[in-house]
């Protein structure tokens, strides 16, 4: 009993795609988020509830929903949710993660499609003649197909570790996209501040100019001396300096707003409004769930599943390789006769090959994405402590500002009493007017300090917010087989 070649490539192809369900490398498990794997505590250490007269700033209740999507609305702006808005359209950097991210997808298409056989058509013709000798013509039409067998994994592997890549990427998109969100509104509110500020400076200045025509009118008719004037108009001085320089922050915060929400900074600017929002109640969860909510920890982790899936690629290396090739055509003499029957080609046979020595290069191969896995995996750690350490962080901040915000404004309640005391042992001619003019000095510093922790208070409600991943949950990256499809052409559109 014969085979026929065609029987025999047949039978080849089933055997080697029965072999191709092997897959070489480490069996991938998401690891422990520390290195000594100790259990995450039940609440966070800096959780304002732990604390007795911490200040008027509460958490939500642990029934409330964790922040989800624009999380900024939990100020109750509507100016910040609008410029929030407008940076999701127009951000030059989220566009440039975000067209990183499409690369990424595009990789993982290209990865893929070594699984599959590649076609190619081929065609040609020649003549040719030797001396003394009839001219010769050959035209040939065929169709060439090769495919490698992925017995080991090797390409399969591939496209895991570009699939997760792509999930890095993914990833990687999020996290600016929060920092960005979280840039914005942290400049918003020091925005609001520095306007806090300048109004601030402009009530003294209206308060010392009234001060300083008191004075004159009081030197006028001989009953204090001329140094009362002097000081008087020294103070007036340096408040209208320093409400001077107030207007540099301000005008570097608006053009940072308008280069954030993708203006030019000469076309964009903000009206005055003072800063008077306090930090609103923030649903802090609990410390098992961060994990899932920080974009750069699940990109992290994807990061890890690559190198994990890199490893498997370097140890297909060592086995060996299976490329199946074909061809099929016609070749004639004379193009009118060529699609014959009897001018028929073909032929297909598979090529086996096996490094034999390569001087350590695979072993070097291996032990090199070995150690990225393992650096991999201290980056993960380090990222989720990270995590933590700048959750705690806020917490405190903003816990602790706002006890030093009531404390502040007491401190400014009596900075106002001791002045109004003051002025009156002054114009009774108890006290010279340096005794007003330092209980002047002692209300405006208590009251620049108490809009200063203010700002400090909104800030940190914000940098609490992107500790926390902002409205993000890792069930939002994208899954393997969803960033492996195509995408589409508006998403792949050349922008101009």
């Amino acid at each position: 009993m014969t085979f026929h070649p065609r029987t025999a490539a047949i039978c080849l192809c089933a055997t080697v795609s029965l072999l191709a369900g092997c897959l070489i490398g480490p069996r991938y498990r998401t690891p422990a988020p520390t290195a000594d794997t100790l259990p995450l505590p039940p609440g966070y250490k800096e959780n304002p509830a732990r604390f007795k007269g911490g200040g008027t700033w509460k958490v939500a209740q642990p029934s409330d929903a964790m922040l989800r999507g624009h999380w900024w609305r939990v100020f109750g702006d509507p100016e910040l949710n609008f410029l929030e808005d407008s940076l999701a359209i127009n951000n030059q950097n989220i566009k440039e993660f975000f067209q990183n991210f499409m690369e990424s997808r595009a990789l993982v298409q290209e990865v893929n499609s070594q699984l599959y056989p590649t076609l190619t058509a081929n065609a040609s013709y020649t003549r040719s003649a030797a001396p003394l000798a009839m001219p010769l013509t050959s035209i040939m039409s065929a169709l060439n197909l090769s495919w490698e067998a992925d017995l080991w994994g090797r390409i399969r592997n591939q496209v895991f570790a570009a699939q997760y890549n792509a999930q890095v990427s993914a990833g990687d998109l999020e996290n600016e996209r929060l920092t960005e969100q979280s840039t914005l509104a942290v400049d918003y509110f020091e925005l609001r501040g520095q306007d806090a500020l300048e109004q601030l400076y402009y009530d003294t200045i209206v308060a010392d100019k009234k001060a300083l025509d008191y004075t004159k009118g009081q030197y006028a008719t001989g009953i204090t001396d001329k140094i009362g004037v002097v000081e008087a108009t020294n103070t007036l001085q340096n408040a209208e300096a320093t409400a001077t320089n107030l207007g540099v922050l301000r005008a570097q915060l608006e053009h940072a707003i308008a280069v954030l929400i993708g203006k030019v900074p000469s076309n964009f600017s903000l009206p005055m409004r003072i800063l008077t929002a306090t930090a609103p109640p923030i649903p802090i969860g609990v410390p098992s769930q961060l994990i899932e909510r920080r974009p750069d920890v699940a990109a992290a982790e994807r990061a890890m599943a690559a190198a994990n899936a890199q490893i498997g690629m370097a140890e297909a290396a060592y086995f060996p390789t299976i490329t199946l090739g074909g061809e099929a055509g016609f070749q004639s003499n004379a193009f009118p006769n060529l699609f014959d029957v009897n001018n028929d080609l073909w032929s297909i046979g598979p090529t086996v090959s096996e490094t034999i020595f390569d001087a350590g290069l695979r072993t070097a191969t291996v032990h090199q994405f070995v150690a990225t896995y393992n650096s991999d995996l201290a980056a993960y750690r380090q990222s989720v402590l990270t995590a933590f350490q700048q959750v705690e962080d806020s917490l405190a901040q903003v816990r602790i500002l706002s006890k030093q915000l009531l404390q502040q404004r007491d401190a400014v309640q009596s900075a106002q009493e001791s002045l109004r005391l003051e002025m009156g042992r002054y114009q009774t001619g108890l006290d010279p007017y340096v005794d007003v003019v330092t209980a002047q000095t002692t209300l405006l510093t208590d009251q620049q300090t108490a809009i200063n922790v203010q700002i400090q208070e909104m800030t940190g409600a914000v940098q609490l917010i992107e500790a926390l991943g902002g409205g993000w949950d890792k069930s939002e990256l994208p899954s393997p087989s969803q960033v492996a499809k195509w995408p589409s052409r508006a998403e792949t559109a050349i922008q101009h």
